[in-house]
């Protein structure tokens, strides 16, 4: 019989179902979504971690958005949510609806055309009091109102999709 070899990229998949982070919700941590379906809230698919670990707070304190810490996480959505100070996790845990991406982190082009497309949490934009995720600066350039609506009223019939995984 043959030797089993664990890879690198096999024993990091491994690491989020070791981490019990706090919980808000009571779900646990996802490590990665469902075949034929984008990472939501841009999540990485080997960590679990919602916007690649960045602090969704920030996206409205700064310029650019800061690298959160695992001394500050809270599990929501089924992601991990990472947070560079406490008071950033508190504000979060009283309203997350206010501080997460909207459209499941989605990019907003995608979206009005009725498609799931992957975000980079480094492309944002605040639009309406609102954080969007684009897949490019390019998309981000051409994010005007009525696109924006579009996707709004798009989301709920992609919403099912997404949690549902097709």
């Amino acid at each position: 019989m043959g030797k089993i070899w664990l890879t690198r990229r096999g024993a990091l998949s491994l690491l989020p179902a070791l981490a019990v982070p706090p919980t808000l919700g009571g779900r646990p941590a996802r490590a990665e979504t469902p075949l034929g379906v984008p990472d939501l809230y841009g999540a990485d698919p080997l960590t679990g971690l919602a916007l690649r670990g960045f602090d969704p707070v920030s996206y409205r304190l700064g310029a650019e958005p800061v690298a959160g810490s695992d001394e500050h996480e809270i599990t929501w959505s089924g992601l991990v949510w990472r947070f560079a100070a406490a008071a950033n996790r508190a504000a979060f845990a009283r309203a997350p609806e206010v501080y997460a991406p909207r459209l499941g982190g989605c990019d907003p082009e995608g979206v009005a055309a009725g498609r799931l497309v992957e975000a980079d949490p480094l492309v944002a934009a605040l639009r309406d009091d609102r954080l969007y995720l684009f897949r490019d600066p390019e998309r981000r350039a051409r994010a005007h109102a009525a696109l924006i609506d579009a996707a709004e009223a798009r989301w709920p019939q992609l919403k099912g999709i997404a949690a549902f995984g097709g």
